[in-house]
């Protein structure tokens, strides 16, 4: 039996459709980037529905999904970065319930797609880059010259500047590889046990070893999930601080 890895990250059209001359077909991908909003919109507005005085496991999960955000925002860039958090909560929520979902068997992992995470990334970055020029003026571009000695400014800016253009990639590639490569080693394992299963006798009765190694690494992709959509989430309010008040502290 033939057991491809990668086969899970393969992109299948479900509703073909191009238009001038582009393919929009509305893929595997596209469902379940739709399920994921679904599914975040209807957990957190069904977990607040009732807002009683003492929350029930939903509405307490929603409560410090809430709290957690908002102190993330405040340590990372200030009570002016509170301004920002719908759209930090949202990408939070968007990344941790794609995370998720796509540990689910059969599921398809949306963040797995370097097109996804760079899209996000992409947006994240040009979110900063207004909000640094609507609050700051020209004057943003100081944020490209650090406090240093005007000798070694000459090397330092083409850095700063290199570094900051290169933001999007890393912060894309970073949760990419990471969802690609656990799901990856899950996939090999699950065949592993499959193929000594199938074997029957001795071989049949070692695969409980690597079966339960398979759930250690479930929990551990549970973990690397949302650590994932943390510090994709804290990165972008380190990102907006930086936009809102250059070098100065807050």
């Amino acid at each position: 039996m033939h057991l491809n890895p990668m086969e899970q990250f393969e992109i299948k059209p479900i509703v073909p459709l191009h238009l001038f001359g582009y393919d929009v077909s509305f893929t595997n991908q596209s469902l379940l980037m739709v399920i994921v909003v679904l599914g975040a919109s209807l957990f957190l507005t069904l977990a607040m529905s009732k807002r009683a005085l003492v929350p029930s496991r939903a509405q307490s999960m929603a409560e410090i999904s809430y709290e957690f955000v908002a102190n993330m925002i405040g340590t990372a860039t200030g009570e002016d970065g509170l301004r920002f958090f719908p759209f930090v909560f949202t990408l939070f929520m968007f990344v941790l319930f794609s995370n998720v979902l796509g540990l689910l068997p059969g599921a398809f992992t949306v963040t797995s797609q370097i097109a996804v995470t760079f899209a996000l990334a992409a947006f994240v970055i040009l979110l900063v880059i207004v909000t640094g020029f609507l609050k700051h003026g020209i004057g943003f571009l100081k944020l490209f010259v650090p406090h240093a000695p005007i000798y070694l400014l000459i090397l330092l800016v083409p850095i700063e500047v290199i570094s900051f253009l290169t933001r999007p990639i890393s912060l894309s590639v970073r949760l990419f590889a990471n969802m690609l490569a656990g799901h990856t080693m899950l996939k090999v394992f699950a065949s592993f046990v499959i193929m000594l299963g199938g074997a029957g006798g001795i071989l049949s009765a070692l695969s409980i070893a690597p079966f339960a190694l398979i759930v250690a690494i479930t929990a551990l992709e549970m973990l690397v999930a949302f650590l994932q959509a943390y510090v994709f989430a804290i990165l972008t309010c380190i990102y907006l601080g930086e936009a809102l008040y250059l070098h100065d502290n807050h």
